[in-house]
């Protein structure tokens, strides 16, 4: 199993999913008596241990960052500050910080295992991609360990599965799936394959006062979020997606309201193009279909799409409920019949159990392995 190693841990991000996170962590931590954690951090400060012997507290660390007064490190102070110790360095981004993201590759190299939910680390320009594969392990033999799997479909096994088939030699040729929890809560309420559904606009106001909608909805509705993780997808099969702006990205904002100062005039505002999306609906429903929000990758004519398409009613995806995600994976081996993931796509607590599973295999790979019985 090799040597038993000191490792420590970084966290940057610590409201919303991170507070998640470091609530999993006060379960998973005390199995592991060689890992500590040394680092916690938001957008405006930090704590951290004033030596690598000591231990920030999983019980009290809201208060003690509350009453910090040292300022948020940048990523460089903290790859210096990294490097005074022999211990072995798990850095847990929970932010979505492009410039943050920006860094992985200077991380890696030095040798510091990065676990992120961000999906802009693997979605913006390709040669940031290019860099943070080509500095971890096992690309650098001498380079940290990476994990994402957080960054599509929250704490779904989906990039897991992805990196399993390919990696047994399996040929993917095509996925397809609903890949946003609010997407998939505002379909299923609006078209539902039973049922007649609401208006679109009290469908979204419904998501937005549940919590499934960014403040301002068009953060959502403008499909962005779904070709994020559709890019990172395609790149891991081997397409060289240079951005999201490389394929068709429907966007479900009237072109009328894509200029509203604020989410609350969008929200307004929206009410006066229900019919449009309506006939989308009753279109649908006279072919004996329903309308969902997904994305697709054609490995093989390396097309990749995110938008509105037609389902049968008794299709998997035509049959999801509430803020569900399910992805298909269809392949050499499985046939026409997929390899299906399906489950709670969006939400603080399952996101962070997605970055708090990759952290468990990161210690293990660290050899902060030895836990307690």
């Amino acid at each position: 199993m090799g040597e038993d190693k000191k490792v420590s841990i970084a966290v940057i991000g610590a409201g919303g999913v991170g507070r998640c996170f470091l609530q999993q962590c006060s379960q998973i931590l005390p199995q592991y008596p060689n890992v500590s954690l040394v680092f916690i951090s938001r957008s405006s400060r930090s704590l951290r241990v004033p030596t690598w012997n000591h231990v920030l507290s999983l019980d009290t660390w809201e208060q003690d960052l509350a009453a910090s007064t040292d300022p948020a490190l940048s990523p460089q102070e903290l790859l210096d500050w990294f490097g005074t110790t022999e211990n072995e360095i798990i850095l847990v981004d929970n932010t979505s910080s492009q410039d943050i993201a920006a860094f992985y590759p200077d991380f890696l190299k030095d040798k510091i295992t990065v676990v992120t939910p961000n999906k802009k680390a693997f979605s913006s320009e390709i040669d940031l991609w290019r860099r943070i594969v080509d500095n971890a392990y096992p690309n650098d033999p001498d380079g940290g360990f990476l994990y994402h799997e957080a960054s599509v479909g929250a704490g779904l096994p989906i990039i897991s599965t992805l990196k399993d088939l390919l990696e047994t030699g399996d040929e993917v040729q095509k996925i397809e799936g609903v890949f946003s929890g609010t997407m998939s809560f505002l379909f299923n309420n609006f078209a539902p394959a039973e049922g007649k559904g609401g208006k679109w606009s009290d469908e979204v106001t419904k998501a937005k006062d549940a919590g499934f909608t960014e403040p301002d909805p068009r953060d959502d509705l403008n499909g962005v979020d779904v070709a994020r993780k559709l890019v990172i997808l395609a790149r891991m099969v081997g397409l060289q997606i240079e951005s999201t702006s490389a394929f068709p990205v429907q966007s479900l904002i009237p072109t009328e309201l894509e200029n509203c100062s604020s989410g609350d005039e969008f929200m307004e505002k929206l009410p006066g193009f229900d019919d449009e999306m309506e006939k989308v609906k009753t279109q649908a429903e006279g072919r004996g279909k329903v309308v969902r929000f997904v994305g697709s990758i054609d490995v093989a004519k390396k097309a990749v799409e995110v938008g509105v398409k037609e389902f049968d009613k008794g299709h998997a995806i035509a049959g999801l409920k509430g803020s569900d995600n399910i992805i298909s994976f269809y392949t050499k081996r499985y046939g026409s019949n997929p390899l299906i993931v399906q489950g709670a796509g969006a939400g603080g607590e399952v996101t962070a159990m997605g970055v708090s599973a990759d952290l468990i295999k990161a210690i293990k790979d660290c050899h902060g392995w030895k836990k307690v019985r």
